[in-house]
C-alpha cells in the first residue's frame, strides 16, 4: 500500500542569495521526495520564502524600495536558483500572503482560548533615533567578558560568550548609531510550559535522529520557558489581532508557512486542506531543517500545532552545516559560494548534489565540500565508472549488432549482474543514508568495470566466432549501468533521463529494478558526462573573492583549540611584541611541542564548539583531547591528518573526560579556527624545536 506524504524545507530568509551551504538541506530533501515517487507513493513537496522581520524591512529601506518589492526580487531569484538544481517543489510560496495571515491568526486565536497565550511587560533597548526597539543583532558593543569591540547584543565572536544585549559595555544602535535606552514594552507570550507532557510524549514517539532528540531533551532539563512572540511596531509582519502596535515575531508566521504553501497548492491541485493538517490526520509530514532551528520545530511549532488542533509532524530529518575545504565558509577565501556562482561557473549541478549524497547519512552531522575531492570524485565516479560502463560499450553494440542487446546473456551474465538486495538499498534511501547508497553504486561500477577489463571486449571485435561473447559482454555491461542508473536517478534526475533516453526505455520506477533489458534496442551514444575542469573552480572562487574582498586585519596568531571558553594563545606571536608581552627562551623551553596525527575525530555530546580528538603521538602514546573547531572542521576530514600538540600540558578535568593536550590553531577576523599543519615527511611524537 502506498503512503501519502508531504514534505516540506525550512524556509530559506528572504534577505539574500541562496549560497552552497542552503543547498545541502534543499538537495536532502528533493532526493527523498524523488525516491519516494519512484517506490509509487503519493508525495508532495512545498516550501515558501520566510518574508518578515526587522531585517528584510531595513534592508529594503536601505534597497529604497518596499518590503513587498524587496522580497518579490529575492523570491523569484530563490525559485531561479532551486530550479536549477533539480529542487522540485511542487508549490514555492512565501510568508507574506493572504493564505499565511489567515492560518497564524487562526492558530494565535485557538491558542489564546485555550489559556496558552500570556501579556506581560518587558524591559528592551530602544532606538530614540529611530524610534524602534532594536533586535539583538542590531545592537552592537563591548563583550562583556572579554572586552572585545563591535560584538553583536547576544553573542561574542571572540571569546564565544553568550549574554543579553543589556550586559554590553557602551552599546550603540546598528540602525543609527544612537546610544540605546530601556523601555518597557507588553508583549505577548506562547505559554510553553504548558505543554511540556505532550511534548515528552511527542518527542519519543517522533521519527527523529537519537543525538537530536538528546539535544532537545536538554531544554526540558533547563526548564520549558514562555516564548515571546510578539514584536512592536515598526516591523514588517503581521498585526496581532486586537493588539494595536504589536506584530507577530518572525518565527511564529515562518513554520505557518508550510500549512500556507499547502493550502494554495491544494486549491489548484484539488487537494483536501483538512486531509493533511487536521488533528489525526493519516498522511505522514515530513520536516527537513538544518540543525541550527531544532529548537524551533522540535518543541515550539509541535506545541502550536497541538494547541491549536492540528496535527503534528511525523519525522524531522535534521542536516548538519557546511564546511568548504576544511573550514568554514570565507568571503576573503572565496569560498563563501552563492548557488548562482556555481552555476554561472559552468559546473554541473547535479555533480554537487552526487557530492553532497556520496556524505550525508541520516544523523545531524556536518559535511565537507573539498574542491579538490569535488573535482577528483566526480571524475572518477560518474565519468570513470558509471558512464564509463556505457561508453565502453555501445558503439560495439551499435556498430556490430545493429543497435540492439542480446536476448540472452548466457552465464556472462552472471558475472555483470549486481549482487544486492534491492528492498535493502530502499531502506538506505527511506532512512536517508545515502552515502550508503553511493557505496553500494560505486561497487557495482567498480566490479563491472573490472570484468569488461578482464573480457577485453575490444580484442574480441575482430573475432568472428566469438561474436556471441562480445554481445553478452557488451549487453550485460549495459544492463548493470542501466541497474546504476536507477540507484543514483534520485541524486542524478538529468543525467538519469539521459541514460533513460539512451537506454529507450521510458523513465524507470523502483519496480524496474529487477527487469534486464534483453532483446531490445538502445539509441547511439551520445557523451553523457563530462570531467571537471580545475579552471571552472578556480574561477568560481575567483568571481567569490572579488565580491568580497577582506578586511584589513593583523595577522593571525596562534591558539589552541582546546575547548570552549579557552582562548588565550599558547604562545604569542606578534610581530611587534611590547615588553611586558616578550617570554625568555627558559620559558619557551619548557613548553614541549609535538607532532600528532589525528587518530579518531567525533562530536562531544551536549557541546556545540566541541570535537573530541584521539592524538597518536608516536613514541608518547595517544592522548585525548578536546578541541573547540566544531565550527571550522567536519570530524571525517580530520582523521589521519597531522598537526601540532602541546604535549607537556597538566590534563584538565572537563565534565566531557579528561583533555591531556592542547592543538595549536590559528584565527583572526578573517575566518578560522585553522589547526596548525607540518610539511609532508613529519612524524607523530616528533618535536618542535
Amino acid at each position: 500500500m502506498s503512503r501519502r506524504i508531504l514534505v516540506t524545507n525550512a524556509l530559506p530568509y528572504a534577505n539574500g542569495p541562496l549560497h552552497l551551504g542552503h543547498m545541502v538541506g534543499y538537495l536532502q530533501a528533493d532526493i527523498w521526495v524523488r525516491f519516494q515517487r519512484m517506490l509509487g507513493n503519493e508525495v508532495h513537496y512545498v516550501c515558501a520564502d520566510d518574508a518578515h522581520g526587522t531585517p528584510i524591512m531595513l534592508a529594503a529601506e536601505k534597497a529604497g524600495v518596499t518590503p513587498e518589492a524587496f522580497i518579490a526580487a529575492i523570491r523569484a531569484d530563490h525559485e531561479k536558483d532551486f530550479a536549477d538544481f533539480g529542487v522540485c517543489f511542487d508549490h514555492y510560496h512565501s510568508t507574506h500572503t493572504p493564505e499565511n495571515e489567515a492560518l497564524a491568526g487562526l492558530i494565535y486565536s485557538r491558542l489564546k482560548a485555550a489559556g496558552a497565550i500570556s501579556v506581560r511587560s518587558i524591559q528592551q533597548l530602544y532606538d530614540p533615533v529611530r524610534d524602534m526597539f532594536l533586535p539583538d543583532r542590531y545592537i552592537k558593543g563591548e563583550c562583556p567578558k572579554c572586552g572585545t569591540a563591535d560584538q553583536y547584543g547576544d553573542n561574542c565572536e571572540n571569546c564565544g560568550a553568550a549574554y543579553s544585549p543589556t550586559d554590553l559595555k557602551n552599546p550603540k544602535s546598528v540602525v543609527s548609531g544612537a546610544t540605546p535606552v530601556m523601555r518597557d514594552s507588553e508583549h505577548y507570550f506562547f505559554e510553553l510550559p504548558k505543554f511540556q507532557d505532550f511534548l515528552a510524549g511527542w518527542l519519543a514517539d517522533a521519527d527523529i535522529h537519537a543525538s537530536i532528540k538528546a539535544k532537545l531533551k536538554e531544554w526540558f532539563d533547563g526548564g520549558l520557558r514562555a516564548w515571546d512572540i510578539s514584536r512592536d511596531a515598526p516591523y514588517f509582519g503581521f498585526p496581532i489581532p486586537d493588539a494595536p502596535g504589536k506584530f507577530f515575531y518572525v518565527w511564529l508566521d515562518a513554520p505557518v508557512g508550510y500549512m500556507a504553501s499547502f493550502k494554495a497548492y491544494s486549491q489548484k491541485a484539488g487537494l483536501n486542506f483538512d486531509e493533511f493538517w487536521s488533528a489525526g490526520s493519516s498522511p505522514e509530514l515530513h520536516h527537513f531543517i538544518g540543525k541550527d532551528i531544532v529548537n524551533f520545530h522540535g518543541l515550539f511549532w509541535p506545541a502550536m500545532l497541538s494547541g491549536s488542533g492540528h496535527r503534528t509532524p511525523t519525522a524531522l530529518h535534521v542536516n548538519g552545516y557546511l564546511t568548504v575545504n576544511g573550514a568554514k565558509m570565507s568571503k576573503s577565501r572565496g569560498t563563501f559560494i552563492k548557488a548562482r556562482t556555481y552555476l554561472d561557473a559552468g559546473l554541473n549541478p547535479e555533480y554537487l548534489r552526487y557530492y553532497f549524497a556520496a556524505k550525508l547519512g541520516s544523523g545531524p552531522e556536518d559535511l565537507d565540500l573539498d574542491l579538490k575531492d569535488f573535482q577528483a570524485r566526480i571524475n572518477s565516479d560518474i565519468v570513470g565508472k558509471y558512464v564509463n560502463l556505457a561508453s565502453r560499450c555501445a558503439g560495439f553494440i551499435e556498430r556490430q549488432f545493429s543497435g540492439r542487446l542480446a536476448a540472452d546473456l548466457g552465464s556472462i551474465g552472471a558475472l555483470y549482474t549486481p549482487q544486492f538486495d534491492g528492498a535493502e538499498a530502499a531502506a538506505l534511501y527511506d532512512a536517508g543514508e545515502y552515502a550508503a547508497v553511493v557505496r553500494l553504486a560505486t561497487n557495482i561500477c567498480d566490479r563491472a568495470n573490472e570484468q569488461l577489463q578482464l573480457h577485453a571486449p575490444w580484442k574480441l571485435a575482430s573475432d568472428e566466432s566469438r561474436r556471441a561473447e562480445l554481445h553478452a559482454i557488451c549487453s550485460a555491461a549495459i544492463n548493470t549501468f542501466r541497474v546504476v542508473t536507477m540507484l543514483l536517478k534520485p541524486l542524478l534526475p538529468q543525467l538519469a533521463a539521459q541514460a533513460e533516453r539512451f537506454l529507450g526505455i521510458p523513465p524507470q520506477q523502483w519496480s524496474d529494478l529487477a527487469r534486464p533489458l534483453l532483446d531490445h534496442p538502445i539509441q547511439p551514444y551520445q557523451p553523457l558526462a563530462t570531467r571537471i575542469d580545475p579552471k571552472t573552480v578556480d574561477a568560481m572562487l575567483a568571481e567569490e573573492a572579488s565580491n568580497s574582498p577582506a578586511p584589513a586585519a593583523p595577522p593571525p596568531q596562534p591558539s589552541p583549540a582546546r575547548g570552549e571558553g579557552e582562548k588565550k594563545p599558547a604562545i604569542a606571536a606578534s610581530p611587534t611584541p611590547a615588553a611586558s608581552d616578550t617570554i625568555g627562551i627558559e620559558d619557551f623551553s619548557k613548553v614541549d611541542l609535538r607532532i600528532a596525527r589525528i587518530a579518531e575525530a567525533g562530536p562531544v555530546e551536549g557541546a556545540d564548539k566541541l570535537l573530541r580528538l584521539k592524538l597518536d603521538l608516536g613514541p608518547l602514546g595517544e592522548r585525548q583531547v578536546f578541541a573547540g573547531i566544531k565550527s571550522a572542521y567536519a570530524p571525517e576530514t580530520l582523521v589521519g591528518r597531522l598537526t601540532v600538540c602541546v604535549a607537556n600540558l597538566a590534563p584538565r578535568k572537563m565534565k566531557f573526560g579528561m583533555s591531556e593536550g592542547m592543538v595549536l590553531a590559528a584565527s583572526d577576523e578573517r575566518g578560522g579556527p585553522f589547526l596548525l599543519s607540518p610539511d609532508a615527511g613529519a612524524q607523530p611524537g616528533m618535536r618542535i624545536k
